[in-house]
């Protein structure tokens, strides 16, 4: 488990997670997860109980390239399905992708009884993001975000106690096809300040604060 490895390398600064992503394989034969990704994980959320600090990143990535039929999307269900229970097991929040399945997403939060999620790159509708919002759900946005004008419209209707920041490096820069890297986390910063009209020091602390709550381990 390299992230693990690394937690180890840098004490208090990365902070691992473990979980089936709903696209497998290498970025040029994705394909959409299946039952048999998960099951060798398995036993790995048990061996590392105590060293994770979510479940994550799971989700669902209806994308119709990668989730070609009706079984795909099935599968992908309950695979994540699956993570969620594990997530209420450890007692655990979980790091959520949502492609092209953003409503189906939360409604199954909801479903599962999750309380604790943060939904990563978050790009649904406004009237989605509100049942997350009203589910408790936080919210995180990349560099990339500041390309988009859409993205901008969805963080004023989001408020700053429900946002975090991220980058996904090596994906979702500020530029595409340029690696991103994490010191990037001040573009997010500096464009949500912007977007809310407020400062950057307002949204450094109040996006802290969101994150070691719905994290609590790292208060650790």
């Amino acid at each position: 488990m390299m992230l693990l490895k690394e937690q180890n390398s840098y004490p208090g600064l990365v902070f691992p997670c473990v979980g089936i992503h709903p696209l497998q394989g290498s970025q040029q034969a994705l394909h959409s997860v299946r039952i048999q990704d998960l099951e060798p994980v398995l036993p790995l959320f048990q061996m590392f109980r105590d060293d994770i600090v979510a479940v994550g990143e799971i989700g669902l990535d209806f994308t119709p390239w990668y989730a070609l039929t009706l079984q795909d999307r099935n599968e992908q269900l309950l695979v994540f399905k699956k993570q969620l229970e594990i997530s209420k097991e450890l007692d655990l929040p979980v790091n959520v992708h949502s492609r092209s399945a953003a409503k189906v997403t939360i409604a199954t939060m909801k479903e599962q009884g999750i309380r604790h999620a943060l939904l990563h790159n978050f790009a649904g509708r406004p009237s989605v993001a509100i049942e997350g919002l009203q589910a408790g759900y936080y919210f995180s946005f990349p560099p990339a975000v500041s390309r988009n004008d859409q993205r901008a419209k969805l963080i004023k209707q989001i408020p700053l106690e429900r946002i975090c920041l991220e980058t996904d490096s090596p994906a979702l820069g500020f530029e595409k096809q340029v690696r991103n890297e994490p010191k990037n986390i001040t573009i997010s910063l500096e464009y949500i300040a912007k977007v809310k009209g407020i400062s950057t020091e307002a949204v450094a602390e109040v996006t802290t604060q969101n994150a070691l709550c719905l994290f609590p381990k790292l208060n650790i």
